[in-house]
């Protein structure tokens, strides 16, 4: 049972969304449609470990979705009579098996961004939709509470219904005005991909989603540098996915990582894509952060990277885009490049913006563990444990604390 568990749940994250994308254009109805799959899935955990997991696990999922929907539309269609009900059966009924559904993705991504929802709730409703977040990870994602991303998720859906927002992808004259909002989308997809709230600390499948997502947006708009830059971004990240984790699952730093691992034609395509970007007049900041990425990539040792660029690059994106997290960077950047001390007290005047974001406290532990102040580093280990969800990382976390020289 706990196997036949793991591959529904691992389905969940990569099917999902095209599911629900699949119904929604045929419905019309986020509610009804995310209902449906979430039926479909707590079937599939009752008949598989029985018949096995189908072939096409997917294809089933899709459709056993559909004959939910349909259930549920007739039941509502003899107590209301409700006659509008009459022609989404017949559609729903004219759904195959489907294999490709990615244009029904793509839409879905478009109308979650449409520009008359507010920026987080676009962000919020494609993470849940599109990419199966939980509540939970989007939280995490926003450095925000879950009763929080739980009404932004509720307010969006209930907005996209009253105005009337169209379920498409929009005409090319429009696409601009939506862009902004769907790279806000995928970066943060790739972000929990690459940094897990729960699980493995690489979800592999979630970054080769937004990878692949953001393909389609280059080729749409090709002219978008910030796409591209996006891309690049990517990219230059997911290139070091194998060396992340060592054997046991446990979390790799960037300067103890094999770089043999690395994936070297990610990391030629991310560096050609990042000239194609730079092309372009000012750079924006997806850009900026794929620079900074490619100085890592293209560092054959840890002692060569060039921190004092990478510092410089950060001051120019706390400039385009200001943040704590982007200043908590551009602070370690400092530090690596001009000492501890020169990096901790930038981080400290962090401290009132981000005493909840575990990785704040992660740094300064780090910083105060290179000063010899290690009474000090042990609080902030310890702070940065309580607010920590990915097992993995509580396990790094507590290895440095245990390694920490005695008071």
């Amino acid at each position: 049972m706990t196997e036949t568990s793991d591959v529904v749940d691992l389905l969940f994250r990569r099917e999902s969304g095209r599911a629900v994308a699949t119904l929604i254009r045929v419905l019309g109805d986020f509610e009804l449609a995310e209902e449906a799959v979430q039926e479909a899935f707590a079937i599939a955990l009752e008949r598989w470990p029985v018949g096995g997991v189908p072939d096409n696990p997917g294809a089933w999922i899709t459709t056993t979705a559909r004959n939910r929907a349909i259930d549920r539309l007739r039941r509502e269609q003899r107590r209301r009579e409700k006659t509008d009900d009459v022609q989404r059966i017949h559609d729903l009924e004219a759904l195959d098996d489907m294999h490709e559904i990615t244009d029904d993705r793509l839409r879905l991504i478009f109308t979650c961004c449409h520009p008359a929802l507010p920026m987080d709730s676009r962000v919020a409703l494609t993470l849940r939709t599109v990419g199966g977040l939980s509540t939970r990870e989007i939280a995490r994602a926003f450095i925000a509470t879950e009763p929080t991303i739980q009404q932004r998720l509720v307010r969006a859906k209930r907005k996209i219904s009253a105005a009337g927002i169209p379920y498409r992808v929009p005409p090319v004259e429009l696409l601009p005005e939506r862009f902004d909002g769907v790279l806000a989308v995928l970066y943060l997809i790739f972000n929990e991909g690459y940094a897990a709230t729960e699980g493995p600390i690489v979800r592999v499948e979630l970054c080769d989603e937004a990878i692949w997502l953001t393909r389609v947006l280059t080729q749409l708009l090709p002219d978008e540098p910030e796409g591209l830059g996006l891309l690049a971004l990517m990219l230059l990240q997911h290139s070091r996915r194998d060396a992340r984790a060592d054997v046991a699952g446990n979390l790799v730093l960037l300067e103890d990582q094999d770089r043999a691992s690395w994936d070297r034609a990610m990391i030629d395509e991310g560096i050609a894509t990042l000239d194609r970007a730079m092309a372009f007049d000012a750079p924006g900041p997806y850009q900026v952060q794929a620079a900074i990425a490619a100085l890592h990539a293209q560092a054959p040792r840890p002692q060569d990277t060039d921190w004092p660029q990478i510092a410089s690059l950060y001051d120019t994106l706390a400039v385009m885009s200001p943040s704590p997290v982007i200043s908590l960077n551009r602070a370690v950047a400092i530090a690596m490049a001009d000492g501890p001390q020169a990096g901790l007290a930038l981080v400290d005047d962090l401290a009132p913006d981000l005493d909840t974001y575990h990785l704040f406290h992660s740094a300064r532990a780090d910083l105060l563990r290179r000063l010899d102040r290690p009474e000090e580093a042990a609080a902030s280990y310890r702070r940065a444990l309580a607010l920590a969800t990915n097992e993995r990382e509580r396990a790094f976390l507590e290895r440095r604390l245990q390694h920490l020289p005695p008071a």
